[in-house]
């Protein structure tokens, strides 16, 4: 039997197929609870969780304290900001502080590629990895992944196509991960600068430096953040140029199928990666996927605090 109790959710790299249907399939009988009046579930009362925070974050901080507090969890924040983090304090010695507390689970966001893996190592509290550096954001593609199969009906055999900054994305290589595991057929796009080489010796992936070949006859299309500081890098074009080269618009939305899906992590650089109208537009999903994100994190608490069924 497949069980995540006491895992620490580091990246879906080495999750299996079953693992990340066992999360998905129990996000989708905890988005029932999102939708009552009471949003309330006796499951974690008693476990306390930590965020900490070293990065600005909405959508996946609030979903994580929102999912603890809807499963009845004591939940509490801490920010580089508003902590000992500005006095000097270590990542060493703020996860032994927490663990002193006796917390259950530590959601950690971090600059640096390996943090999570460090605390995992370090403390014994469950580590769930809400963004280590450019490396994974295993939640976000949880939520990718139960976005498609929700609209979809299935994952094996479609053909997503995700665009822009591959190189600098968490999400992209969290979502590579994941899609392959499950039988997806991954198409990735964006300047040539921002496509890792590595990527060209993976098998199962296929790697365009021109849109159109990436999103044509494609079931889903991912359209990542293009994150601005990288610009003054020189790494793409200006933003006016990346918008005509290789932003999703109406016209090139034609190339793909009928009901292709638009997912992207947010926040959006409306006009630049995506054109308002296709963001807000029949084919997306996007609004969804915040509400999807509760959802996954209420499963990925429940299933590695309790490893039980919801109430």
């Amino acid at each position: 039997m497949i069980s995540l109790r006491g895992k620490d959710i580091l990246d879906l790299e080495f999750f299996s197929p079953g693992e990340i249907g066992l999360v998905l399939d129990y996000a989708k009988e905890m988005k029932n609870i999102i939708h009552r009046d009471i949003k309330k579930l006796p499951t974690l009362r008693g476990k306390s969780i930590v965020t900490l925070f070293y990065e600005p974050s909405t959508r996946t901080r609030s979903s994580f304290e929102l999912a603890g507090k809807y499963l009845s969890a004591d939940v509490i924040n801490i920010t580089a900001g508003t902590s000992s983090i500005v006095k000097g304090e270590s990542l060493r010695d703020t996860l032994l502080t927490m663990e002193a507390m006796g917390v259950d689970a530590i959601v950690m966001r971090h600059k640096a590629e390996g943090s999570a893996a460090y605390a995992a190592k370090t403390v014994s509290p469950v580590i769930i990895n809400a963004g280590d550096g450019a490396h994974a954001h295993p939640s976000q593609a949880l939520l990718d992944l139960f976005t498609i199969r929700e609209v979809k009906g299935r994952l094996e055999g479609l053909k997503v196509a995700i665009l822009g900054d591959i190189l600098h994305s968490r999400v992209a290589r969290s979502d590579i991960w994941g899609m392959r595991q499950m039988g997806i057929e991954v198409h990735v796009a964006g300047p040539k600068t921002l496509l890792p080489r590595y990527l060209l010796e993976e098998p199962g992936i296929h790697v365009h430096s021109r849109v159109e070949e990436a999103i044509e006859e494609a079931d889903v299309i991912n359209v990542l953040r293009i994150q601005l500081e990288r610009q003054k890098a020189g790494l793409f074009p200006s933003p006016r140029e990346y918008a005509r080269i290789f932003g999703i618009n109406q016209e090139r939305l034609k190339l793909a199928k009928d009901d292709v899906l638009i997912l992207h992590p947010g926040p959006m650089n409306r006009g630049l990666e995506i054109a308002p109208d296709v963001a807000y537009g029949d084919h997306s999903s996007i609004q969804e996927q915040v509400q999807n994100g509760v959802a996954v994190r209420m499963a990925l608490l429940t299933l590695t605090l309790t490893g039980g069924k919801p109430e």
